[in-house]
């Protein structure tokens, strides 16, 4: 979303900034970001986390009336929403991006004026889903404040995702780039991670796909779901002792990116029929069925028992599908995931939000 404002030179006297962050699907190839892999990902307009920055004369971080609820009508209350929510809200990621983005131009000598602002978020992308909500808040928060100060050009776009990342590292949350870069391109982005990218240039090989190239998906999620942020933990140690297993199993997930991204171009809609399934499939031999948790297999085997494709959209809690047979599949799947309780929706393709200066930076 475009700032509703003008920037003055010194960033004063502006209006309301406020930038939106979409939910993300990993479509192949995850979770092979963080082994040096290759994914495709795409955002999606059906959930998103917005981010309003308001110059004022203080610098405020307001939490959100109800994810960051600090009044409760009793004990019970309380505990009912430590239980279903966790302790945690959005605060913290705001004051982590500030934190970061503000070492980050000091680092490289980018000069900030000493305006102040309020920053304030919104969010509808359902908790521990796997679709990468807390991120959603950070990028959308980076945006505002590359507005404000009015350095979108002194910040490659490569470089963002690494920034909102560093951010969440902060707060202890384990993840990969892949999220941070679909949420920051947006659209369908196919993404090189290898080892040789990483270390020459600090980030990986980013490239845009279009959209049109993906067929009709669908989103399975639960709205009681497991805690995503559990999954990597034994499988990343295994992979840095070098079990062989693993490290064999990751190059294999990262392979099914470059046969997706062929295959997308094709328009070749049995192969990725194959290649979602053979995702999920490897990812369970690697983790286990007791680290994926029972939920998150069932929303699979939902699919599935329909005749369609299914993978985690990330570490669990929420499944893409792809209905090769078209509308009478995806009545057989409305039906299972009814009697299993689970939310199913059209994935509704959110596209590129890259901007003229964005895209002439890259």
């Amino acid at each position: 979303m475009d700032p509703n404002s003008t920037l003055s030179g010194e960033g004063q006297a502006m209006a309301a900034i406020e930038h939106r962050s979409f939910a993300r699907i990993g479509f192949l190839g995850n979770p092979s970001d963080v082994y040096f892999g290759r994914t495709i990902s795409l955002t999606i307009g059906n959930f998103w986390a917005s981010v309003k920055l308001e110059p004022s004369q203080h610098l405020v971080i307001k939490p959100h009336p109800f994810h960051d609820l600090v009044q409760f009508t009793s004990l019970d209350h309380l505990l009912n929403r430590l239980q279903n929510e966790g302790y945690y809200g959005g605060v913290r990621l705001l004051m982590a991006i500030c934190k970061v983005f503000r070492n980050y131009c000091k680092d490289n000598d980018i000069q900030l004026h000493q305006g102040n602002f309020s920053l304030s978020y919104d969010t509808n992308i359902p908790r521990q889903t796997g679709l990468s909500g807390s991120s959603a808040i950070v990028s959308a928060a980076l945006n505002c404040l590359l507005d404000f100060y009015n350095v979108r050009h002194l910040i490659k776009v490569q470089v963002r995702p690494n920034i909102v990342l560093s951010a969440e590292k902060e707060l202890g949350i384990v993840a990969g780039l892949q999220d941070r870069v679909a949420q920051v391109y947006g659209g369908l982005v196919h993404m090189d991670f290898s080892k040789e990218h990483m270390d020459k240039l600090g980030h990986g090989i980013y490239t845009p796909m279009d959209i049109s190239l993906l067929p009709p998906l669908h989103l399975i999620y639960a709205e009681n779901p497991s805690d995503s942020g559990k999954v990597h933990s034994m499988v990343r140690q295994r992979w840095l002792d070098g079990d062989e297993f693993i490290i064999s199993s990751m190059k294999e997930v990262g392979n099914l990116a470059e046969e997706g991204r062929t295959a997308l171009l094709n328009k070749d809609h049995s192969k990725l029929v194959e290649l979602m399934n053979l995702n999920f499939d490897i990812r369970r031999r690697m983790f286990g069925d007791e680290c994926l948790g029972a939920m998150n297999i069932e929303m699979v085997e939902v699919a599935r028992r329909v005749g369609a494709a299914s993978k985690f959209t990330g570490s669990g809690g929420a499944v893409v599908v792809f209905c090769p047979e078209g509308p009478s599949q995806v009545k057989l799947l409305e039906e299972e995931c009814r009697k299993s309780g689970f939310m199913l929706q059209p994935v509704k393709i959110a596209p590129s939000c890259l901007n003229d200066s964005d895209i002439q930076s890259l």
